[in-house]
């Protein structure tokens, strides 16, 4: 019988050799004497235990070796597993230089758009502000507080640039829509204790009604005089404005009072 790992003769073989040899020894050694028995016994216990050492030292070279291949398998795998993905990452890096190469230019053209258009922006917000000031005053503090808000954001460092623009071109697109709308609201006339509440009808940006809530007076804004201007005959037809606006009234020519048109010399 063979020992895998070593080749090695192992089990009943070995006894039996063991035992015979140890036969002819001591029948040797009782032909010699007792002592001579004894001395040939124990150099036969000690020669067979240093085989059984032997075999063990064997044992344990095998098994340290069947480990260390293991290891140099596992490391081999290991080293093509890497060598293929550091080819293919070799493969890449052209591709990402260009890719880093073009992202540097868009960062470029990203800064060079922010310097021009933050100039841009403050124009337009001073446009804003000076259009407020001179245009119909309807809704004034809401317009007003618009326009300090926009003032205050532009300031922030904490704000994009982009958000700031959405948020002017926003309050440009509030602004156009009044051209385009009739609406009806309750507010303020005049300052300071002479102040009163009124309705006010506003037919886009052309006209900008006003009546008492007691209907004893009722007016309109002179856009080219920049003053309020006192006219009852238009009593009756703010009412039917007044509904139309509110959605209460059936659509109806609208009769309010118009400025002349002016002629502009070029």
């Amino acid at each position: 019988m063979m020992d895998k790992r070593s080749g090695a003769l192992c089990g009943p073989r070995v006894l039996l050799a063991a035992l015979a040899l140890g036969a002819a020894l001591a029948q040797t050694a009782s032909a010699e004497g007792p002592d001579t028995l004894q001395l040939a016994m124990a150099e036969e216990v000690g020669a067979q235990g240093e085989a059984v050492a032997s075999q063990g030292r064997v044992n344990d070279v095998d098994d340290e070796r069947q480990k260390l291949l293991s290891e140099f398998r596992h490391v081999t795998s290991e080293t093509e597993s890497l060598k293929t993905y550091n080819d293919q990452l070799a493969e890449q890096i052209p591709s990402q230089m260009e890719e880093m190469e073009s992202l540097h230019k868009q960062m470029q053209e990203i800064e060079t758009t922010q310097r021009e258009v933050v100039p841009l922006m403050q124009r337009m917000l001073t446009g804003l502000q000076q259009f407020v000031a001179l245009d119909v005053p309807f809704l004034p503090e809401e317009r007003q507080r618009r326009v300090e808000n926009l003032q205050a954001m532009m300031a922030r460092a904490d704000v994009t640039v982009s958000e700031k623009f959405r948020r002017l071109l926003e309050a440009y697109q509030i602004e156009m829509d009044y051209g385009r709308t009739i609406e009806a609201y309750e507010g303020r006339k005049g300052e300071g204790d002479a102040a009163r509440t009124v309705q006010f009808l506003r037919v886009g940006r052309v006209v900008l009604m006003y009546q008492t809530p007691d209907h004893e007076e009722t007016g309109y804004w002179d856009a080219k005089n920049k003053a309020w201007v006192v006219d009852d005959d238009y009593e009756e037809a703010f009412e039917k404005n007044l509904a139309v606006a509110k959605k209460i009234g059936a659509p109806d020519l609208l009769i309010v009072p118009v400025p002349a048109p002016t002629r502009v010399d070029s």
